[in-house]
């Protein structure tokens, strides 16, 4: 079943007259994600590379270049904890679209990941065995469209009970996550910054709620380095992530593409990262120098776990 997922996402990115190339694995700066890295040293050069933890901004650059529909399926490599739905290594497709944002991801994304399910198994609705230990148990899950979307910050917001701070980049706000993780009992280890707080209470109460496929859109700024500012929801962005069965499978955004913002949360990421969060991002000066040269609107997506998720 995994050969035939990996067929028909390459088979449906080839009519839309993409172009699949492929991207270096070793990598002078871990970008692309926010994710610890492998490191190995290439002994004839006498320095220290990285295992690629995402191609994406390789494959910006290649949009920059004139290129204006690219993917990749191939390995990723981060440093990471190990369960059912994690591995060190793994295998994600990732594409980029020029002149296109996330609306047009959205519509893509479903039309794509719920006829796939069909023509693989012949209905909307497949069932699962999540708990290999108990095996009588089984889970049913809708891949029918249209598929639910929630905004993390309304919903998160109701879910609290309380009203979000409005700079949530102060540090009042980072008080103010850290109170509500402390008084549901949502475990965040160190460091304790905003972005990781709201990750794990966004994971706590709104993930849960998604066992069919199910978009959580509109993230904040503050958690999205390379994605662009929303256009009508100041401190958020266009940002989606897909999740099934309580676990992320896709993750999309318009691509920011102005390089001084660009530069600004590089920026950002780096004072993250000196605050002991070794998953934020290097500053690439690179691919700064490349959106200088002007990405056009572009969408970008990435699918990971769906092409783990079947192992047969």
């Amino acid at each position: 079943m995994r050969s035939k997922v990996i067929s028909y996402v390459r088979q449906y990115l080839n009519k839309l007259n993409f172009l699949e190339v492929e991207t270096p694995m070793m990598n002078m700066i871990p970008g692309g994600a926010t994710a610890r890295p492998f490191i190995t040293h290439h002994n004839d050069l006498n320095m220290k590379l990285y295992m690629r933890i995402a191609p994406e901004l390789y494959l910006k650059q290649l949009v920059v270049g004139g290129l204006e529909r690219v993917f990749e399926i191939g390995k990723n490599f981060r440093n990471e904890s190990i369960d059912q739905t994690h591995n060190p290594e793994y295998t994600s497709c990732e594409f980029y679209m020029a002149y296109s944002d996330y609306n047009d991801l959205l519509d893509l994304t479903e039309d794509m990941l719920s006829n796939m399910v069909k023509d693989l198994t012949g209905s909307y609705k497949i069932k699962i065995h999540p708990d290999p230990t108990h095996p009588e148990k089984e889970l049913e899950i809708d891949f029918s469209p249209p598929w639910r979307r929630i905004s993390m910050m309304e919903e998160l917001e109701k879910c609290l009970g309380e009203p979000l701070p409005k700079d949530i980049e102060s540090e009042e706000a980072r008080d103010f996550f850290d109170k509500h993780a402390k008084k549901h009992n949502v475990d965040c280890s160190k460091p304790r910054t905003t972005t990781r707080l709201i990750d794990k209470l966004v994971g706590s109460f709104l993930e849960s709620q998604c066992l069919n496929p199910t978009f959580i859109i509109e993230h904040p700024q503050l958690m999205s380095p390379l994605a662009k500012y929303h256009r009508s929801k100041p401190g958020l962005t266009e940002r989606f992530e897909l999740f099934i069965n309580y676990h992320e499978f896709c993750n999309a955004y318009t691509e920011l593409n102005d390089p001084f913002v660009q530069k600004e949360l590089f920026m950002q990421q780096v004072k993250e990262k000196e605050k002991g969060d070794d998953e934020s991002m290097f500053y690439d000066e690179t691919f700064v120098n490349a959106l200088e040269h002007a990405l056009p609107p572009t969408a970008g997506w990435r699918l990971g776990n769906f092409l783990c998720y079947f192992r047969y």
